[in-house]
This record gives structure tokens, C-alpha cells and sequence, in this order.
């Protein structure tokens, strides 16, 4: 040990010696070669910073920290989705459905009466995330159908990015809930693959339902990926919790991070079967459809065209030969179908008052006048809403200033 002292300190002496120079030159600031953001390819590459020739980190003037944020002036987007709704079951679009929010909104902007749907739930929702074609994301038809056909796997290709993860690599916060239905149903399970679960689809939030239906009751949840345990309460039901749960996200949110606008995706199960909805919303329509629906079609039809959601002169489509005259039912089938429209209708308003309170949740936050409402009303293959709704070809939709018909849009 002795014989390596002298080495040591004639080490540490040419150290000293050499950093002595280094030391005594203070940088007052230093050279960055930061260009424009470029969003043409995501995720968005970091700024190139040239390495710092400084030796003292005392003396060396740091980066500005690298941070994606959306374009000055990104309004926020929610898009609400309802399920099984044809074009003239609410009130706004000249239907026997008392839903206020969809009216508030289609009296402050525009309806539109004409868009593209896939007339079934997978390749619907899966073609209005991506903008592109339902076989483009292999949903041909709905997940629990799939093949091993092209364009019919139920796997959307790792080509196809949705509109969220856009979003999201581009400064958005972003969150789903509801049902997704857009996930091969062998890759619902806690073995995954996830790649295709909502949070790995873009969304940085998901609280809702994986598959095409689920109890309104007791719901089989996920937060993520994990499974929710629904609290013991009798008064549950999903369409409030999916509210309240989007409410809390959009108000911490804003509380959090008042700039970052949001992309919301919000897509309840209603009015898809089950059609679980509590006794009140129900008897609000006791009696309204002891006429049938022959007769509700007619008024209906008379009341778009007063409207001038359909043009004058239109006429009812053909009914299908399945579906019998009203007036010749017998009476046990006029009591088993007045009750299903009912319950259907209620099923509506209440769908409609629950997404009242997000809407309301955002205008308290003072993002209202920022923000881009998107409402899609879709339809899809359902026999209970064939015999309620013969006449509808589309469905309605609202976007902040505008309302929109059906679920499918090419370039969201």
C-alpha cells in the first residue's frame, strides 16, 4: 500500500491540474437547435439538442423541458354514442322519445339527416375510431363472428391507429366510457394480449364493458384492465355510474391541467338490450303506444316532415312481412309489445338525462364555449328495435354546433 501513495496523489494531481482550466470559464448560454413541432409523424420526435461541452453542471445552462401539448386553441371533444337508436325514436328528430339533451343541443346548432353506418355494433364503432373502412380494421361483422378471413379477424391491424392515440400523441387527454365491443373476444382475459383493449387503443382512461351487451344491473366492469367490484348498492345501474365516472374524469381533469383539451368517448349500453331500466323512466310512457306502431310510424313520419329532418312527399318504407298489422294482434300481444316500447322509451330518456349531467359537468368546468360536441345516434341489427321503429333508414347525431346522422364517419 505504501508504494502506491505516491501514484495516487501524482493521479490526483493531474486531475486537478487539468480541470483547473475547465472551471474557470463560466457559460452564460448555450447553442439549441430546437425546430417547429412536427405533427406529420407520431409520436412527435423529442427536439435535437447538441450535447453540452460543459464540464461543471453549474455552469451549463439547461433545456427547456420537451413536452407535447395540442395546438393553441384545441377545442375539447366528446363524442357520445347511443346503441340500437333509429333516426326518428327521439323527439328532436321528429320521434315519440322524450330526450332533452339531444333537443338543447339540436335547437343551439345543426342536425344533419344524412351518414354512413354499418348497421351492426363492431365494425360501426371500430369504423367511427379510425375513420377508415370496417374492413380495413377486420370487423366485417361484430367481434363474437369473427374468421380467419381478411377483414373479418375481429383484430385491428397494428396499420390501423385510432383517432384517440392520435390525440393522445398529440397533448389531448383522453378517455372511454361505455362499451368497447371492438376487442376479439379471446383477448378478454387477464392473459391478454392487450393490444387491442381501449387503454393500448389510445384511450389513457377506460372504465366500461369489453363485450357487445352486459347487465345493467350488475355489469361485468373493468377500470383499465383490471375488474371493477360493483358496490353493494340496490340502487346501481350502470347508465349512472358511467356518468358519474365521466363526470369525476373530465372535472379532475380540468382541475389538474385546465389547458389540456380532452378527447371523451362516451358510450353507454343503452338503448341496447338488456333493456334493465328502473320502474319510474318506465311509467313515464304507460299508455303512449296502446295505438301500435302502425300508428306511431305515421305520426312520426308526419312529424319529420313538419320538421324537415325528411323531405315533403316522403313515404313510409315497407314493413316487413315478420311484423304483423298492429290491429291484428291479439290482445295478450298488444300488452307484451305496448310494455317493450315503453320500456324501451324510458330507456332513452333516461340514456339521455344521464348524458345531460356530463354535458353540464363541462359547461360547469367553463369549457363550454371551447369545446366540440359530437353526439352519434347509430343503429344496428336489433328485432326489438325493428318492431318499434319500421320507418328509420339512419340515425341522428349531434356535433356541438351540429347534429349528425349515424355512427360511421371516414375522416374523424
Amino acid at each position: 500500500m505504501m508504494k502506491r501513495i505516491p501514484v495516487v496523489i501524482a493521479l490526483t494531481l493531474t486531475m486537478v491540474l487539468l480541470l483547473a482550466p475547465l472551471t474557470t470559464v463560466r457559460v452564460t448560454a448555450q447553442v439549441q437547435v430546437v425546430g417547429p413541432t412536427d405533427r406529420t409523424v407520431l409520436p412527435i420526435p423529442e427536439p435535437k439538442i447538441p450535447h453540452s461541452t460543459v464540464f461543471n453542471a453549474a455552469n451549463a445552462t439547461p433545456p427547456p423541458r420537451f413536452q407535447v401539448s395540442a395546438p393553441k386553441g384545441a377545442p375539447n371533444v366528446l363524442i357520445v354514442l347511443i346503441d340500437d337508436m333509429g333516426f326518428g325514436m327521439s323527439e328532436a328528430f321528429g320521434g315519440p322519445i322524450h330526450m332533452p339533451t339531444v333537443t338543447r343541443l339540436a335547437n343551439e346548432g345543426l342536425r344533419y339527416n344524412q351518414f354512413h353506418t354499418t348497421a351492426l355494433c363492431s365494425p360501426t364503432r371500430s369504423a367511427l375510431m379510425s375513420g377508415r373502412n370496417h374492413h380495413m380494421n377486420n370487423f366485417g361483422s361484430i367481434a363474437e363472428s369473427a374468421t380467419a378471413f381478411p377483414g373479418q379477424t375481429g383484430k385491428r391491424p397494428n396499420s390501423v391507429a385510432y383517432g384517440a392515440e392520435m390525440l393522445r400523441l398529440n397533448g389531448y387527454a383522453t378517455a372511454q366510457f361505455g362499451k368497447n365491443h371492438e376487442t376479439a373476444p379471446w383477448e378478454v382475459s387477464g392473459s391478454g394480449p392487450t393490444d387491442r383493449w381501449p387503454t393500448r387503443s389510445g384511450f389513457e382512461k377506460f372504465y366500461g364493458f369489453m363485450g357487445g351487451e352486459t347487465n345493467q344491473w350488475a355489469p361485468l366492469l373493468y377500470d383499465g384492465t383490471t375488474q371493477v367490484e360493483l358496490p353493494k348498492d340496490p340502487n346501481y345501474h350502470l347508465m349512472t355510474d358511467l356518468a358519474n365516472q365521466a363526470v369525476d374524469w373530465i372535472r379532475y381533469e380540468k382541475s389538474l391541467t385546465p389547458d389540456q383539451p380532452f378527447y371523451t368517448y362516451f358510450a353507454p349500453g343503452a338503448t341496447h338490450a338488456p333493456h334493465h331500466v328502473p320502474a319510474e323512466w318506465i311509467a313515464k310512457y304507460k299508455g303512449k303506444f296502446d295505438g301500435g306502431w302502425d300508428k306511431m310510424r305515421e305520426e312520426t313520419l308526419a312529424r319529420q316532415i313538419k320538421l324537415g329532418v325528411v323531405p315533403a312527399g316522403t313515404k313510409l318504407a315497407p314493413k316487413p312481412a315478420a311484423i304483423k298489422d298492429w290491429d291484428k294482434l291479439t290482445p295478450d300481444e298488444k300488452k307484451l309489445f305496448a310494455r317493450q316500447m315503453e320500456t324501451y322509451a324510458g330507456f332513452g330518456e333516461y340514456a339521455d338525462t344521464e348524458v345531460g349531467r356530463v354535458i353540464d359537468a363541462i359547461k360547469d368546468t367553463g369549457e363550454s364555449r371551447k369545446h366540440a360536441y359530437l353526439l352519434y345516434r347509430r343503429r344496428q341489427r336489433d328485432e326489438c328495435r325493428r318492431r318499434f321503429d319500421r320507418s328509420l333508414q339512419r340515425d341522428d347525431l349531434f356535433q356541438r354546433s351540429a347534429l349528425v346522422d349515424n355512427g360511421y364517419v371516414e375522416a374523424l
